[in-house]
């Protein structure tokens, strides 16, 4: 065999192998496009995500102005000063038991170690009912005061709405019969048209406890 035929030889070898190797993968290729495609036309074309502009805040592209409110303006220059410091520390409030068996009743988590205070006695390791997780983060609003609006935090609002949390934990139980208070962060401004995104580090200390209740990072919008 001389040079010129083992070459050819070994081309139409290799030829053949990417054959076969192509038979073999495209398929997969083509069953993995189809659902990326499929999951892609499900997502756009989910009311949430269609409706949804996640450039509703400020383009910085644009000669725009971008406040439509000079309340806003201002209050977003105020508030962009004081990004990482802590910007209220709430009062006191307690949690008692007929608070937690209320909330029990609303949500329908009856469990025995919020709702039984004699069980809860014997068998519970901390000697007494405890609050749900879930009370202690919805009471956010009233411990950072941030619904009232005579409240200094977002003075001149309009309206604050809760827009969600970005994360949320419950690192300490509250004891029924517990004092609970907020301490707030301020870590981000977005301007907005006619309003401006607020994310705060709530921490919710409980008294004489070194360990926080929770700590959530929530999402405000303020309108003014």
């Amino acid at each position: 065999m001389n040079v010129l035929e083992f070459i050819r030889e070994k081309s139409e070898d290799i030829q053949e192998n990417t054959a076969q190797f192509r038979a073999m993968i495209e398929p997969k290729f083509r069953s993995i496009s189809t659902k990326i495609n499929y999951h892609i036309s499900n997502t756009m074309n989910n009311p949430w995500v269609s409706n949804l502009n996640p450039f509703d805040s400020i383009n910085l592209f644009s000669n725009e102005k971008i406040f439509q409110d000079e309340k806003v303006a201002d209050s977003y220059e105020k508030l962009k000063k004081k990004i990482g410091k802590i910007i209220y520390i709430g009062q006191w409030e307690p949690i008692d038991q007929n608070c937690i068996t209320r909330f029990a009743e609303i949500t329908g988590d009856n469990q025995w170690i919020h709702t039984d205070p004699k069980r809860a006695k014997s068998e519970s390791p901390f000697k007494s009912t405890i609050a749900h997780g879930f009370l202690t983060l919805s009471l956010i609003p009233k411990l950072t005061d941030s619904i009232n609006r005579s409240t200094k935090l977002y003075p001149n609002s309009r309206l604050v709405v809760n827009y969600g949390l970005n994360q949320v934990r419950f690192p300490f139980p509250v004891r029924s019969g517990s004092r609970v208070r907020a301490r707030l962060k301020l870590k981000k401004v977005t301007p907005m048209k006619k309003s401006l995104e607020i994310i705060n580090e709530v921490s919710v200390e409980v008294e004489n406890r070194k360990r926080f209740a929770c700590v959530a990072e929530t999402v405000l919008r303020v309108y003014y």
